[in-house]
């Protein structure tokens, strides 16, 4: 491929140049861009502002910032600068100022950069000066906008706040009219709001027959107590009713001497001192229990006449407190039927009207909850109106102010001739590989060989002439010096447009 190029390497040299001189007459024609470029940080962490949550209304400032930023760039903004006579932006024909408009809203840039309130404003123009007058308009347009808005937001919304509450105040007495001639109406039938009427019947009718199950299940328990007490013996034997109803004290020391006496009976001997004191008392106690019986018959001859069983005692107590408790049971069941009849009665007007009462009581409780919220709005709208009118919510600080970049934006003129003269090269070594693919030639029989697919029955050899040799040098000197004056002329080009970009 290279001994092809070779070849036409002439064709290549003369591209070059032609390419490399229309690329500087393209370079003089096209004019360098300048960048206008500005910074502003919105500072909406204001000391007022966190001293005001919960009484006055704030906006959310952030947002409306960010809003701001995307509608700055707008067709109404954009239209204010072309008519800026400050900005200075060419005049055009009045079928253009459409198009005008349209190009400036994709060449201006409004971007957040390091942070969600800080903004980068820049603008690319020809004319450098005139992209920072564009760029120092759109920043005091960022930092004058809104805050009139603003404040006309907030009056329009306090005034359309006092006008719904005055809507609701009529509303609301109108309501509270409505549900006194009701419930003067239904005085009778109104006493009972706290639950609807089927609910009613049916938690009285569960009550009823809850007391009805408890009387059965009393009464039931009040027979079995009276079977078991007619079947019971009112007396105990002589011996064991004296011993349970006379001496009860008497009693309860001799068993528990007796249980001292079985607990060392087994631990000690019969003749052990313990055992002898203990069986003695024992004795003494005895002694003293059928003296007193003998002394309480002596004095009551018909103490053996009352009740002396203590089963038939106990159950007589539980058949009187059974009794007791039937009489209550049936007391609250007649009570309870008697006022579920009652409501039964009523059943005609009382779900009507409590259907009515709870849609009046409804409207109302929302009318009033609605006025209630109006009026705590309007209050925190009035201080949001004196905090707007007395102090500024967000604070604009310029960060870089509107300035010119020093140096054109890319592509520059030198960056182009660079880009020229390079692809100048490109140009002229792809036009001679181009003309070996129009008529290729071949330097060995490989070559040859692979591109007509076709075995090469021979080949000649070429002895080289010495003045073939000397030829061949020269024309390579010559090429070198053909391409060095090539590179040392774009050199000088790019030279002479640095030096008149610096003054």
């Amino acid at each position: 491929m290279a001994g092809s190029v070779w070849r036409h390497r002439w064709v290549a040299v003369a591209v070059a140049w032609l390419v490399a001189i229309l690329g500087a007459l393209v370079v003089m024609v096209v004019p360098e861009r300048h960048e206008a470029r500005a910074r502003i940080y919105v500072d909406t962490q204001t000391v007022l502002r966190p001293m005001m949550v919960g009484l006055a209304f704030q906006p959310d400032i952030d947002q409306q910032v960010r809003m701001l930023g995307r509608t700055l760039i707008s067709r109404p903004n954009v239209e204010r600068l072309v008519n800026n006579p400050t900005v200075g932006l060419e005049k055009v024909e009045p079928s253009k100022v459409d198009s005008q408009i349209e190009t400036l809203m994709k060449t201006i840039k409004v971007e957040q950069t390091g942070g969600n309130n800080l903004y980068a404003i820049s603008y690319r123009d020809t004319n450098g000066e005139r992209a920072q007058r564009l760029v120092e308009a759109l920043v005091s347009m960022f930092m004058e906008s809104g805050i009139d808005s603003k404040r006309k937001d907030s009056a329009d919304a306090s005034r359309f706040i006092d006008e719904q509450i005055k809507s609701y105040e009529t509303k609301l007495t109108e309501s509270e009219n409505r549900l006194k001639e009701f419930k003067l109406k239904n005085m009778n039938v109104a006493a009972t709001q706290t639950q609807d009427f089927f609910g009613r019947i049916q938690s009285m009718t569960d009550e009823v027959n809850r007391l009805k199950v408890q009387l059965s299940a009393a009464e039931r328990s009040r027979d079995a107590i009276r079977r078991d007490l007619e079947g019971e013996d009112p007396q105990l034997p002589m011996g064991a009713a004296s011993a349970v109803s006379m001496t009860p004290d008497l009693d309860e020391r001799i068993l528990a001497l007796k249980r001292q006496l079985d607990d060392m009976e087994r631990r000690y001997t019969e003749n052990h001192p313990d055992v002898k004191t203990t069986r003695r008392m024992i004795t003494e106690l005895e002694q003293n229990r059928r003296a007193e019986l003998d002394r309480l018959r002596a004095e009551n001859p018909k103490r053996r006449t009352a009740a002396t069983n203590p089963v038939y005692q106990r159950l007589r107590n539980n058949l009187s407190d059974a009794e007791a408790n039937v009489a209550s049971l049936r007391g609250q069941l007649e009570a309870q039927a008697a006022r579920l009849e009652e409501i039964r009665s009523q059943a005609n007007r009382v779900p009507q009207a409590e259907a009515e009462l709870a849609q009046m009581n409804r409207d109302y409780e929302i009318l009033r909850r609605n006025y209630d919220q109006l009026v705590q709005r309007r209050e925190a709208a009035s201080l949001g109106v004196k905090i707007d009118q007395t102090a500024s919510m967000a604070d604009f600080r310029i960060i870089e102010p509107p300035r010119m970049l020093p140096a054109p934006v890319f592509p520059s003129r030198i960056q182009m001739a660079a880009g020229v003269m390079l692809l100048s090269m490109v140009i002229g070594v792809a036009v001679a590989y181009a003309m070996t693919l129009v008529n290729p030639t071949f330097a060995s029989e490989r070559e040859l060989r692979e591109f007509t697919k076709r075995p090469v029955l021979g080949s000649l050899t070429k002895i080289e002439d010495p003045r073939e040799r000397d030829q061949l040098r020269q024309d390579r000197m010559k090429l070198a010096g053909v391409m060095g004056l090539f590179l040392l002329a774009n050199v000088g080009w790019m030279a002479w447009i640095s030096m008149r970009a610096a003054t």
